[in-house]
């Protein structure tokens, strides 16, 4: 029983690291912040697609987490980056990789889409 409360408690430090972690590498904006911005930014939605398709930020890209590391090239690295995912926990994984892989102006929507009171669009 001992063997496993020490497994838990190393998967929450984890966690907890990991969390910490994401949050040096962007900066969480707050709606007003983030839609202050966001038009002279690559706004980029990293939820699937059919995520995507059911409602998103009007003028967003969709660059699923599941395909960013084939597509990241897609991304300019000169100029900032907003992400957003559901609720912050993939663009949080986005930002680790797209900081691996150079880039540094990352933001991302405090609360994700879930918060989002803005304009948005639907696929029909």
């Amino acid at each position: 029983m001992a063997w496993l409360l020490i497994i838990l408690g190393l998967i929450i430090v984890y966690a907890a690291l990991n969390f910490f972690s994401q949050r040096r590498l962007m900066k969480v904006l707050t709606e007003e912040e983030f839609k202050a911005g966001y038009r002279k930014a690559q706004l980029i939605d990293v939820r699937e697609q059919d995520e995507y398709e059911g409602g998103h930020i009007l003028g967003s890209r969709n660059i699923p987490l599941s395909q960013l590391r084939q597509r990241y090239k897609e991304i300019r690295n000169d100029q900032p980056v907003y992400l957003y995912c559901q609720n912050t926990v993939r663009s949080g994984r986005a930002a680790q990789l797209l900081k691996k892989k150079g880039y540094t102006n990352l933001n991302t929507l405090k609360g994700g889409f879930k918060q989002w009171t803005g304009k948005i669009k639907t696929k029909k």
